[in-house]
């Protein structure tokens, strides 16, 4: 059974950083795509950045473009997320997830397993 567990996040100022992890466990992971989330109440959950595990590509939403990195550590069985200059507009939950032969990258149903979730908040 592939799990995701997510560390990381928190409470920070606006043009600050806050880096996320996510373990997996449970698979090989080979041709997976590794991805983070967010979401706000009311709004539905939206792409922010992905990595294949396998050759370690990187993409990007267009707002996480330039202040962003996402990266893994395929000895470790880790993802993370490095966030910078963050701004309030960036204040959600963010999820991590992973799902095996994904094509489009930014889309949610995608993605067949996920992190339990940790908050970010970005005071002004």
């Amino acid at each position: 059974q592939v799990q995701l567990v997510q560390s990381g996040g928190g409470l920070v100022q606006a043009g600050g950083s806050l880096r996320l992890s996510c373990s997996v466990s449970g698979g090989t992971f080979a041709n997976y795509m590794m991805g983070w989330f967010r979401q706000v109440p009311g709004k539905e959950r939206e792409f922010v950045a992905a990595i294949s595990w396998t050759i370690g590509r990187p993409y990007y939403s267009e707002s996480a473009e330039g202040r962003f990195t996402v990266s893994r550590e395929k000895n470790m069985n880790t993802f993370d997320l490095q966030m910078n200059n963050l701004n309030p507009e960036d204040t959600a939950v963010y999820y991590c997830a992973t799902g095996r032969h994904v094509v489009v990258v930014a889309s949610v149903d995608r993605y067949d397993y996920w992190g339990q979730g940790t908050q970010v908040t970005v005071s002004s």
